[in-house]
């Protein structure tokens, strides 16, 4: 792995000397107060976990899915034998329409007074049963299918083919991936230093994602005296897993001296933060930092070889490679 970031330093280096420096603008490394950041760990939970249940009795005649699917709304996901049905629905569609002819030629009848308004009224008394008893059926027979309610993934089925289900059965279980709301649970002096409202990274194992802090529950664990705090966020197609462990870094309320740059001026390289500083001989200098913590726009951080007067990229940096060279435009 080594080797291969050389290679790319050497080989970006190269590819700068034929084009020039890249033009930056700096700043220097200041030392200031800030509040140092605690890590926490929390738990991720898909926003919307549902339990799908037979709304009628019978045979589960299909199962159209297999756990781990993804499956659109209304998509059918299981179907409940209606052989039964079906013979009770034909018989009952035939009857409503017989009914209708009997009151359509019954209302000419009544036009000429060719019957009574009691025989007329029967009719279309039948009428109104039937094909009431029709539109039962056919109500019955939708909820011998079971369909997603939305999006989503399968993560358990609770039945098998062939199986008999009851009104009320329990036959599957779907997530909705698309949401996820994450908790913590942190001490009252990391509480008040939060605003709901506001963005926060949080990271969940290779994937970090922007979430917005939802609420703070004042309802806490006696024992430890901490208090659920909840985030969401899109999941924007992110393979993640309900019950997933997260972490976030959350500010403390006690002021610590460190290094401070605008917050432009940490960037991600190789998988890791990092700031570039600029040497005499204006050549970049790539310097792992860690984040500590955060003051506004200001972003404390600690790193080998970091001085306090350094001049650092703040913007350009992302043009920038170790030891190309540079030139300063802000000076």
């Amino acid at each position: 792995m080594l080797k291969k970031l050389l290679f790319i330093a050497l080989s970006t280096l190269s590819l700068f000397a034929m084009g020039g420096p890249s033009l930056v603008e700096t700043t220097k490394l200041v030392k200031g107060e800030v509040n140092p950041l605690q890590v926490f760990i929390g738990t991720l939970e898909f926003d919307i976990n549902s339990d799908l249940a037979a709304q009628n009795s019978g045979v589960v005649k299909s199962l159209k899915f297999e756990v781990g699917d993804k499956v659109k709304k209304g998509t059918v996901l299981v179907q409940i034998d209606s052989d039964v049905l079906n013979t009770q629905i034909t018989a009952a569609r035939a009857n409503a329409k017989s009914a209708k002819k009997d009151y359509e030629r019954y209302l000419k009848l009544l036009e000429t007074k060719s019957i009574s308004v009691k025989q007329y009224d029967d009719i279309k008394l039948n009428l109104i049963r039937t094909s009431s008893l029709l539109k039962e059926l056919e109500i019955q027979k939708k909820r011998k299918s079971i369909k997603a309610p939305f999006d989503g993934i399968i993560v358990e089925k609770k039945v098998n083919l062939g199986e008999w289900v009851n009104a009320g059965t329990s036959v599957l279980t779907i997530v909705n991936t698309s949401n996820a709301e994450i908790t913590f649970n942190v001490p009252l002096n990391i509480i008040n230093g939060l605003k709901k409202g506001d963005i926060y990274e949080i990271n969940l194992g290779n994937e970090i994602l922007k979430t917005k802090l939802q609420a703070a529950i004042p309802r806490g664990d006696k024992l430890t005296r901490t208090f659920p705090v909840k985030f969401k966020a899109k999941t924007n197609g992110k393979f993640l897993f309900d019950g997933q462990q997260a972490k976030v870094s959350l500010s403390k309320n006690a002021k610590k001296e460190a290094l401070l740059l605008p917050r432009d001026s940490v960037i991600k390289r190789f998988g890791q933060n990092v700031v570039f500083a600029i040497n005499d001989k204006m050549l970049a200098m790539m310097i792992p930092v860690q984040v500590i913590g955060f003051d506004g726009n200001k972003i404390a951080i600690t790193g080998q070889g970091l001085k306090v007067g350094m001049e650092i990229v703040v913007k350009g940096n992302e043009r920038v490679f170790p030891n190309s060279p540079v030139k300063i435009i802000n000076k």
